[in-house]
């Protein structure tokens, strides 16, 4: 699984974010090849190359592009929270069998 997580300047938020989604993954034994975290402008220009972006909810729409190519898109409220990362996983892909 190739994983992006996005935010408005590719640093703190990102990277924050990107360790919650590895242990929500984790805990989902979803193997993850690759993760990166980016910025919005990078992301969303680079997102079509992943099967799942991560973002918080006030840039979901910024990869309808993506979206449109088949890659999920996930919108996170509290970053910090892999339990919430977890929950949208389940409900909104079919990564959970």
């Amino acid at each position: 699984m190739k994983v992006l997580v996005s935010c408005a300047n590719g640093s703190g938020t990102s990277l924050m974010m990107m360790r919650s989604v590895k242990k929500a993954f984790e805990r989902l034994n979803i193997p993850i090849t690759n993760i990166e975290h980016t910025s919005i402008a990078e992301g969303t220009s680079t997102a079509k190359q992943y099967d799942v972006v991560f973002t918080p909810m006030n840039f979901v729409n910024m990869f309808d592009d993506a979206k449109s190519k088949g890659v999920v898109v996930v919108g996170v409220k509290n970053i910090l929270s892999d339990k919430e990362i977890e929950q949208r996983v389940r409900e909104e892909t079919d990564f959970v069998k």
